[in-house]
């Protein structure tokens, strides 16, 4: 029997996979670093936004919070290297530039942290749903924004990007490859999430939540595992984003960020797997080209929102792949 045929969605998933990855290859090999880190800032973005995406897109929870997790991520690499670099103990621990355990600190803090908040939250629904999400992120933004043993409004910088064993994450090229490999990974998570039990229950809880209860499954812990591994892959994008930045400041935390991505996965259609990719370069490369030119970048991000909101309902990848969403 021949090889299964991509068909016209796989198509699509395949070339924004290629064009992700040879653009910034394209780049080095001409010398251009900037681009590199483009692509890199791109692919980070997306990531978070894939973590949005299982929480809004699949399992129907507007979160307008998730900077918080974004800002979490960003705050371990930071905290953690500046420790590192001056050889002082926090809570009685030496700081690390390892990259590996700055990961795991940040996934099992981003993780009890969501854990925390989703507790709180998942009792509310609708739009109290998304304002106490929104409370409880602006909380930890201005709890950073006043800790001035980090840097308060003014952020932390990274002297030096942590280091990762085997790897020179100072080269650009290098960075992006693990970055592009880690998004890979959340997709996959995603997928093979939303292809089990776990994901048909999930489902069924955004739905029909009744239906779900009726079968013996509480919607509860199903939304709040789901919310909370949301988390953890947005805060592991925000470390990394912090490392890509060499700063990290209360901005990361802020409610515009949460914004930003819940407009990233919007273009690029909720609860498309590959949806936050697609947005994500739209987004950035929108900011990076019309922001050059005009401070009004926003106005022209806003038309293509709009059209795609009113004509494009399934986003960017709805337009170009067709099919269905949540498959």
């Amino acid at each position: 029997m021949g090889a299964p045929r991509l068909g016209r969605q796989g198509l699509v998933h395949v070339a924004l996979l290629t064009l992700t990855l040879l653009a910034p290859l394209v780049a080095h090999l001409l010398g251009e670093a900037y681009y590199v880190n483009l692509a890199t800032r791109i692919v980070l973005v997306a990531m978070a936004g894939v973590g949005l995406n299982l929480a809004l897109g699949h399992g129907g929870m507007i979160s307008f919070g998730h900077a918080a997790y974004f800002g979490m991520g960003g705050y371990v690499a930071g905290i953690s290297a500046y420790h590192a670099f001056d050889g002082s103990l926090l809570l009685g621990l030496p700081g690390s530039d390892d990259m590996l355990v700055i990961w795991a600190v940040a996934l099992l803090a981003c993780g009890l942290l969501a854990l925390a908040i989703g507790a709180v939250s998942l009792r509310t629904s609708g739009v109290y749903f998304i304002m106490i999400t929104l409370a409880f992120a602006q909380m930890v933004y201005y709890f950073a924004n006043s800790w001035p043993s980090y840097g308060g409004q003014d952020g932390l910088p990274i002297y030096l990007r942590n280091g990762l064993p085997l790897i020179d994450s100072q080269d650009p090229l290098s960075f992006f490859l693990v970055c592009f490999a880690l998004l890979l990974a959340a997709m996959a998570i995603t997928a093979r999430l939303m292809g089990s039990r776990f994901g048909a229950a999930l489902t069924m809880a955004r739905l029909n939540e009744t239906r779900l209860a009726t079968a013996g499954i509480s919607p509860y812990p199903i939304r709040l595992t789901a919310f909370v591994i949301s988390a953890m892959i947005t805060g592991l994008a925000g470390a990394l984003y912090a490392d890509l930045n060499g700063f990290v400041s209360p901005a990361m935390l802020s409610w515009h960020f949460s914004g930003e991505l819940m407009v990233i996965v919007i273009l690029g259609g909720v609860g498309r797997l590959f949806g936050p990719l697609a947005g994500a370069i739209v987004y950035v490369l929108m900011e990076t080209l019309l922001g050059g030119l005009t401070e009004y970048w926003l106005f022209f991000l806003g038309l293509v929102l709009l059209g795609v909101v009113l004509f494009a309902r399934q986003g960017v990848i709805g337009w170009l792949a067709g099919g269905t969403p949540h498959g």
